[in-house]
């Protein structure tokens, strides 16, 4: 039983608002980064084979193939834990929450990709759309069921805290039942002939 207005509501009000601002800040980062023109002597064609641009990333060597494979998933992964947190519900199922996490953070990648289109320097790459869906759901895996988990043990215990822990002395106080609505023929006049 939870009173109205109380510390539980408001708190997840603030997470939730919060998490929309959070949300709302890194996707105008992630346009101002992926969607800036490049000054760039030429530019590379198009990837639209997937996993060709990371079959050459491994082939540049290790320290260059991690930063571009890390960026890749790094691009896009805080929307694995911003999206369920400005969504704000605790009773979910998990593998509907990945789902629909990963369905988010793809459209968005999607979005990003085809908006480079236009912009100079920027290349389309499907492998691209590949690295930050993955990055949202690891994000997503490492952090939101844990955080869940906990936010619901809490909410159990406060709710724990708040019931009554024996019936008082004089017992529980008497109901009354309602009393219904007359009906028609008892509430107008008798007619007279």
């Amino acid at each position: 039983m939870q009173r109205q207005g109380s510390m539980g509501g408001s708190a997840a009000f603030r997470i939730r608002v919060t998490g929309g601002v959070l949300l709302v800040a890194h996707l105008v980062f992630v346009a101002w980064f992926a969607l800036r023109p490049l000054d760039v002597p030429w530019v590379m064609p198009a990837n639209l084979r997937p996993l060709a641009g990371i079959r050459a990333d491994l082939a540049l060597g290790w320290p260059e193939a991690a930063r571009r494979i890390g960026e890749g998933l790094a691009l896009l992964a805080p929307l694995g834990v911003l999206l369920p947190v400005a969504s704000g519900r605790l009773a979910v199922s998990p593998l509907g929450s990945l789902l629909r996490t990963a369905a988010a953070g793809a459209l968005i990648s999607l979005a990003v990709e085809l908006l480079q289109t236009g912009v100079p320097g920027q290349v389309v790459d499907v492998d691209s759309l590949l690295l930050n869906t993955l990055g949202v759901m690891l994000a997503h895996l490492a952090v939101v069921p844990l955080g869940r988990a906990r936010l619901r043990r809490r909410a159990e215990l406060r709710e724990r805290a708040d019931l009554p822990q024996e019936e008082p002395a004089q017992g529980r106080t008497p109901t009354i039942p309602r009393v219904g609505i007359a009906p028609w023929s008892d509430a107008l006049p008798p007619s007279s002939p």
